[in-house]
């Protein structure tokens, strides 16, 4: 019997490490459409041989998406982007690519299509970031009507760029500076993202579905990070960056590879990033969303004082 296959874009990120993990248990032959098949190599002890295939897709245009999905049954896109490295590309990742995307999964007779969108998605945002992810999940929709769109908060875990950034940032600085202190976050793990994926495919009725996916509950910017700090260990003072500078700061920054702060990330943080309480969450999809504290305890340690060798109660 021919054995299931998934593609998975996206696949060597954040998030796709345990979209694939989760994949290669359910026993589906996991194709990760990357750049490089060499990024994708860490992934194959993931599955059993032969289980995890790398598939290199230097562009993503039609023919290279078919061969991709050809004989696929579950296709699921995590490409994302936090910054802009040349004008347009919020518009080409999050808008077109998707687009692309559900269009060739339905050419492929794919049976389900889950795209990884984000809260705040807004045809009529101020950001582009958030603007162009609303107008991926029209694309994708239009395409095929019954892919999953589902919409985290900031996610984090043990490789997440949120809570290590910052960490890292308060290990070497007096001070840690801030925008948006009083914006509201509602972090969710990682693997609760990656169990709603599988959540999207096994469950009928999250066909042509919106999802936004939270952790338990919301929190401030400030409170987070003072959270953060204590559990480091490290006393700084968390200080609110006036607006003028930080805009000059994104300036100045913008040529940067990985800019520290965008102009559309200081729009972003202009608005609360929790559920609006009009769509499902992860209760609908059977998933009890876990903790903050459940987590960030156990890979933050070695930003404390000698590595986490001595140890730090919180409090």
């Amino acid at each position: 019997m021919a054995r299931r296959v998934a593609v998975v874009f996206g696949g060597t990120g954040f998030i796709g490490r345990y979209v694939v993990q989760r994949l290669a248990k359910r026993d589906y032959v996991v194709r990760v459409v990357t750049r490089g098949a060499e990024a994708a190599r860490s992934l194959m002890t993931q599955g059993m041989v032969g289980q995890i295939v790398p598939v290199a897709a230097g562009t993503m245009d039609a023919p290279a998406l078919h061969r991709a999905l050809e004989g696929a049954e579950i296709a699921v896109n995590l490409i994302g982007i936090l910054s802009e490295g040349h004008a347009g590309d919020f518009a080409r990742v999050h808008a077109a690519l998707p687009g692309r995307i559900a269009t060739a999964a339905a050419a492929a007779g794919v049976t389900h299509l889950v795209q990884i969108s984000a809260i705040g998605a807004d045809p009529a945002s101020e950001s582009l970031y958030a603007r162009s992810k609303a107008e991926g999940e029209a694309a994708v929709l239009s395409a095929f009507p019954r892919a999953t769109i589902l919409r985290p908060s900031v996610v984090f875990g043990h490789e997440d760029a949120f809570f290590n950034r910052f960490a890292g940032l308060a290990r070497v600085l007096p001070v840690l500076p801030l925008v948006g202190g009083s914006t509201r976050f509602q972090p969710v793990y990682v693997g609760d993202v990656a169990d709603a994926v599988m959540a999207a495919i096994e469950r009928p009725e999250a066909a042509g579905r919106t999802f936004e996916l939270a952790g338990p509950r919301a929190a401030t910017f400030r409170s987070l990070m003072e959270y953060m700090l204590q559990l480091i260990g490290r006393r700084r003072p968390v200080v609110e960056m006036p607006a003028g500078l930080a805009r000059l700061q994104a300036r100045l920054t913008a040529w940067l590879p990985n800019p520290p702060l965008t102009q559309d990330q200081i729009i972003l943080l202009r608005k609360d990033n929790v559920p609006s309480g009009n769509l499902p969450g992860l209760a609908e999809l059977g998933i009890a969303p876990t903790s903050l504290e459940a987590i960030l305890p156990s890979y933050l340690t070695r930003f404390r004082e000698g590595g986490g060798r001595r140890a730090v109660i919180p409090g």
